[in-house]
């Protein structure tokens, strides 16, 4: 009898008897999965809109997916249009220390000894911002960018005023308090949003998610093929002379004032 079929007649009546403890620990591993961290981020601010705010008065849209110029999508957590202003908001479930200012390219996790670095959330809002101003035709003091940390965080660093804890996003769109949009223009963002979003499906999501990847994988092989001395991308060039003639290298393309080359 072979190891296979030992571990076959040692684990079957625990896997027959105890299948539901199985189940039950994949369904949490897959709570925890980042999808599912951001659904449950997301719910959250969508609970507390629906809690704190008049939905006669502010008008919420969720999961908002643009075309942009470029031929992919961007993708807005929660849009609330009021008379007060359109407040782009972008949701962060991310626990433990968070270190970041408003200028930083990329802001730092820690947890414990862990240390994550991730985009400077007020930068990747404010494409989101800037797709949502070109498909409403608004100018940009009518629309407020808002970063809301959902989770087990907390904030090492002073942030700027719209960036907040869960309950902070609903204080910070109160405080807008002049009215620079007219019920008709109200009316008619919606509409314009309504209409202008992609359909709100599977696909959709998916499509997106591919896009994102796609962005992430060329910044990736970017980073990779940069030049380690000034970080200017490299390209394959061919020797001219020398004991590699007509042999290919990596040169940077900072030549001839960076002469960093590399084998390929």
């Amino acid at each position: 009898m072979d190891v296979n079929q030992l571990l076959i007649q040692a684990l079957g009546p625990i896997l027959k008897n105890y299948w539901w403890l199985w189940l039950l620990l994949a369904i949490l591993s897959f709570l925890k999965t980042p999808f599912m961290k951001g659904v449950f981020g997301e719910f959250q601010v969508n609970l507390i809109a629906k809690l704190r705010l008049d939905k006669e008065v502010y008008k919420l849209f969720k999961n908002v997916t643009l075309p942009t110029e470029d031929g992919g999508t961007t993708q807005i957590d929660h849009v609330i249009v009021s008379r007060f202003g359109v407040f782009v908001i972008e949701t962060k479930n991310i626990k433990g220390w968070i270190f970041g200012s408003e200028h930083q390219k990329t802001w730092t996790q820690k947890i414990y000894r862990h240390t994550n670095k991730f985009q400077n959330p007020l930068h990747q809002n404010y494409k989101h911002t800037q797709t949502l101003q070109s498909a409403l035709e608004l100018t940009p003091d009518k629309l407020f960018s808002i970063v809301v940390f959902i989770g087990d965080s907390k904030f090492k660093t002073s942030m700027p005023d719209n960036v907040v804890y869960a309950g902070g996003y609903i204080r910070f769109i109160k405080s807008k308090q002049q009215q620079i949009l007219t019920e008709t223009e109200v009316a008619e963002l919606c509409k314009k949003l309504e209409y202008g979003r992609l359909k709100p499906t599977i696909k959709t999501h998916v499509k997106h998610v591919k896009h994102v990847r796609n962005i992430v994988e060329e910044k990736q092989q970017k980073t990779e093929n940069a030049c380690p001395k000034c970080g200017r991308p490299m390209v394959l060039r061919k020797a001219k002379s020398g004991g590699n003639q007509g042999g290919q290298f990596w040169g940077c393309t900072g030549f001839p004032k960076c002469r960093t080359v590399r084998p390929v």
